[in-house]
């Protein structure tokens, strides 16, 4: 039986994307999301955790990311987990990132003026592609509006 690897993310940059290349010449981004979810513990307190995701890009998204996304920007990011393993001084380490295969910006038209990042209208979204919540499929640009617009869930 085949698997799946599919991240899915939608969360904050939390530092400006950093670019090197190959020696082929093909740039590399990577760049950290943030994603949180709150709660209320026992006793009534609000509680909150923060996970940071470590993201890679290659060739045209690698560039696309560089030249519009800065730190704070809300992103859509879809792509597949890669675990790295390297030895240093006798000692194993291990890196697992996100290989991002597609990007939206979220960010709202007013943020991304004052910016001076470009818009995204609804236009430039990919509205072909369903998303399921709880057995409902909803087009992704109307997920992707929502979101941006600053909603928790939408169902």
């Amino acid at each position: 039986m085949r698997g799946v690897n599919k991240v899915v993310l939608i969360g904050q940059l939390g530092r400006d994307p950093e670019t090197k290349y190959l020696p082929s010449g093909d740039p590399v981004t990577t760049f950290s999301v943030a994603t949180s979810e709150s709660w209320k513990d026992k006793s009534g307190q609000k509680q909150e955790k923060t996970e940071w995701h470590n993201i890679v890009c290659f060739k045209r998204l690698a560039e696309i990311a560089s030249e519009y996304l800065r730190k704070g920007s809300k992103v859509f990011v879809e792509g597949s987990l890669r675990t790295q393993q390297w030895e240093k001084d006798g000692q194993k380490h291990y890196r697992t990132e996100i290989v991002a295969r597609e990007l939206q910006m979220l960010d709202g038209r007013q943020e991304q003026r004052q910016s001076g990042r470009p818009t995204v209208s609804d236009d430039d979204l990919d509205d072909d592609i369903p998303f399921a919540f709880a057995g409902w499929t909803i087009p992704a640009f109307m997920v992707l509006a929502e979101l941006a617009n600053g909603a928790q869930a939408l169902i």
